[in-house]
């Protein structure tokens, strides 16, 4: 695979190697993506990288274009004779000054006279480097616009017009744009709360094809949005100084841990599109983690502790020295190697910690525990083991031994770095550099993998892929794509910024992807719909195709029925008046004749007459219907809301205590037939209704999940 990423740092004239890109892609059978990368000042600079097989292999204009000349001659011709044409463009094309653009204008001018391309009789390399530069010339507009160079202006408006061109420029304009108005929204308050992305961020000590970063998670749960983010900036970086990235399970409490949640956090890294140049345990470490400890204490640097947890837990906060602290180290050795590696009775009372400064004003330096027993087996390691490695013990020695030059973890972690550096200082092993930066937080979410598992456990949710759970795969269920989660992450950057995010912001990220390429189709309530009889239309059943996005074609085409029996929701027919003209959207507009109410007022039917020749654009109401014909499918849809009421809890606050009493609303529905060619996962927009994605379609039950579209509140008060 090839991908073209976008970054920060040079001239928008790599426009041209996007476009080579595009070109590429049309013309084999190799698949080229357009990795869309945030960019640091998206006013001024764009350039473009391209990696094949995770390699960077070219960079900047001219690298770029010859790589594509060589790796693909069959469709890009003209290698020898593009040099100049490259050096023409970027010399004299770029220039702002009208005066002497007009004389390289001239140039080319006459040198299209009589030709189609600039090199011989299909695209080349000249075409792309010459229009590429072009098309990120402002002064551009008004010479097409003024049509001064005929030739110029023929042969420009030919690559425009081709979807591998002009067509391409647009989607990443577009999809920079969509960044900038993002980033714009968080900073100057649009949105509720947020922040301008800023990857200018200096890494000390990174040097290019060094770094090493890595995301190492606790297969003690699914992946949530929190996970995502580390994990998404850890592949960011590493690709940003063409180093490493680690992906390492950090298993060292197995009584939380499982193989099943391990399968699932590759599955879902793999969603994202991130790969680790190797997959670790920390597990592999058990050994010469346990030596390490047994070296600690040789030093004097460890002691064993079996102060009751409360009481140790009051001591440390009150920086009061441990009664066990000046064990000797014959002691320590015997209860660590013997008792507590075997887990006997008196192994299990008591704990390894690491002697550094009981009474120091950082409490994460006050003596922490850095060794437990466990007795419950390891879904690796088996029964080998009868304690582990705690954490802040565990991750240094692992980051120093696997080659990780740079820890970006959360800043939760902020307090305890210098004892990250003090184990490995006081081990002797190599120095890692650390940059931490913020968590990702939403109202009215919880993020903790107990908190989460309460809710599995006690039936609030069918498991970790429900799509009220900010897990990957449950924001996924509810029809979050990757592209839309990815680039929302990289549009928050590396903010060591706490923020507490409204979910709206990234649902709109998301919508900007789906708009462009869902289906419309049509849905009407079943409680709520009013049949229709339309006189002048078919009385048998017409089938025509019909675009499922008006917006673009390529979307495909859907089967519409017309028949003189239709149905319309009871919302529209109630607002109908007798006489009024209104648009029956893809067919046309129709008179209603009569309407015929209940005694309660309720509309029971109507009598209406199709007007074809009528103007649509004269109509103020534009409504859905339904062939009422066999052919209609019912359809279950479902809304959410958030499980917890409260914004942003406080510490203190017991969650339990603000549970949302209903989370979950169904509505059956009556859809159009294509309903039965979708497949699970596919996501559509119920035209007035809404995005769907259908998460089930078992024995010819459909279900719906509603898609929030970022600013929209549903039909019960939920935020979506």
């Amino acid at each position: 695979m090839t991908t073209l990423s976008l970054a920060a740092k040079a001239p928008l004239i790599d426009y041209a190697s996007l476009v080579a890109s595009a070109f590429v892609n049309t013309g084999t059978d190799n698949q080229i993506t357009l990795d869309f990368q945030d960019v640091k000042e998206l006013e001024k600079d764009i350039t473009v990288s391209v990696s094949k097989d995770e390699k960077v292999v070219a960079s900047n204009i001219d690298n770029v274009l010859n790589f594509f000349a060589e790796e693909y001659p069959q469709v890009i011709i003209g290698k020898e004779e593009a040099q100049e044409w490259i050096k023409f463009a970027k010399d004299e094309l770029t220039v702002k000054d009208f005066k002497k653009l007009s004389v390289s204008l001239e140039k080319l001018e006459s040198h299209l006279n009589f030709r189609s391309f600039i090199v011989g009789f299909k695209f080349s390399l000249s075409d792309i480097a010459v229009w590429g530069v072009l098309r990120a010339n402002p002064l551009m507009g008004s010479v097409i616009k003024n049509s001064v160079y005929i030739n110029v202006t023929r042969w420009y408006q030919f690559l425009e017009s081709d979807k591998r061109f002009g067509a391409v420029v647009e989607l990443m304009t577009k999809s920079i744009a969509e960044i900038r108005k993002l980033a714009k929204q968080q900073s100057t308050g649009g949105k509720k709360e947020g922040h301008k992305a800023n990857f200018d961020i200096d890494l000390p000590g990174a040097k290019i094809g060094e770094v090493v970063t890595r995301f190492p998670p606790e297969p003690s749960g699914y992946l949530h949005i929190g996970h995502a983010k580390a994990a998404v900036l850890n592949k960011y970086f590493a690709d940003m100084y063409k180093g490493k990235l680690i992906i390492r399970f950090d298993d060292t409490n197995p009584s939380k841990e499982k193989e099943e949640f391990q399968d699932s956090i590759l599955e879902d890294l793999k969603l994202l599109g991130i790969k680790g140049d190797k997959i670790t345990y920390s597990s592999d470490y058990f050994q010469i983690m346990y030596d390490y400890a047994v070296q600690m204490i040789k030093d004097g640097k460890a002691y064993c502790d079996d102060t009751p947890s409360e009481q140790m837990r009051a001591e440390r906060m009150d920086g009061i020295k441990s009664s066990r602290r000046d064990r000797t180290v014959e002691e320590n050795l015997q209860i660590f190697t013997e008792e507590m590696k075997n887990g006997t009775e008196i192994g299990l009372k008591n704990c390894l910690r690491a002697k550094i400064d009981y009474e120091n004003p950082n409490k994460a330096l006050r003596d922490p525990a850095i060794y437990r027993c466990n007795l419950t087996p390891h879904h690796r390691t088996g029964t080998t083991w009868k304690m582990y490695p705690l954490y802040d013990f565990c991750v240094p020695i692992v980051d120093s031994l696997e080659g990780v030059t740079h820890a970006l973890r959360t800043n939760e972690y902020r307090d305890r770095n210098p004892q990250y550096q003090w184990m490995l200082e006081a081990l002797g092993l190599r120095k890692v550099h650390i940059w931490d930066f913020a968590r990702v937080n939403f109202i009215r979410t919880l993020l903790s993998k107990r908190k989460l598992q309460w809710f599995v456990d006690k039936g609030y949710v069918g498991n970790w892929d429900d799509p009220r759970f900010p897990t990957v795969r449950g924001v996924r269920r509810r029809g979050m794509t990757v592209e839309g989660l990815t680039n929302f992450i990289i549009s928050q950057g590396p903010s060591k910024n706490i923020i507490n995010l409204d979910w709206n912001l990234i649902w709109a990220v998301n919508k900007k992807i789906i708009d462009p390429i869902a289906p419309r189709h049509t849905a009407l309530n079943k409680e709520n719909i009013v049949p229709v009889k339309l006189t002048g239309a078919p009385s048998s059943a017409v089938i025509e195709d019909k675009l499922k996005h008006k917006k673009n074609p390529e979307v495909g085409y859907k089967k519409v029925i017309f028949i003189d029996n239709v149905l319309v929701e009871q919302d529209d027919a109630a607002t109908f008046e007798e006489g009024e003209e209104i648009t029956f959207m893809d067919w046309g507009n129709v008179i209603v004749d009569k309407i015929h109410k209940n005694d309660a007022g309720i509309v029971t039917s109507i009598d209406a007459t199709l007007h074809l020749e009528g103007d649509f654009k004269k109509t103020k109401k534009k409504i859905n219907w339904l062939a009422n014909t066999d052919d209609k499918v019912e359809v279950e849809l479902v809304d959410f809301d958030h499980l917890i009421t409260k914004d942003k809890l406080e510490e203190g606050d017991n969650f339990e205590d603000f549970i949302t009493p209903t989370t979950e609303f169904h509505s059956i529905a009556v859809a159009d037939l294509n309903v039965k060619d979708m497949k699970v996962g596919d996501i559509i927009q119920f035209e007035r209704k809404g995005y769907y994605r259908l998460d089930s379609d078992k024995d010819g039950k459909y279900v719906f999940f509603t898609i929030p579209d970022g600013k929209s509140v549903n039909r019960y008060g939920a935020k979506k």
